[in-house]
């Protein structure tokens, strides 16, 4: 399956840009770009409508939440390396 890249979602590479630069050494360029098609794609799936606003919001959400898991997942690995408990 091929994944969109910012270039490919015309009017959306500006929300690229900005949440690559947001999320700089925490998620890639291209994780960010999947995210922002996704969020896209849902909005446009769930209101109608995707407005860059709307995509933007949505996708921030989606990778404030992927950067929690992997510090949890990092946390425990972490913890039980050292013989800890999990």
């Amino acid at each position: 399956m091929a994944h969109l890249r910012n270039g490919d979602l015309p009017g959306y590479e500006e929300i690229g840009e900005r949440l690559t630069e947001e999320f700089a050494g925490v998620h890639a360029q291209e994780t960010v770009s999947r995210c922002v098609a996704a969020a896209r794609h849902g909005a446009q799936e769930v209101t109608g409508a995707a407005t860059p606003d709307l995509v933007e919001r949505i996708a921030r959400k989606h990778l404030q939440v992927l950067a929690m898991v992997a510090a949890e997942k990092l946390r425990h690995a972490t913890r039980t390396t050292l013989g800890n408990p999990p």
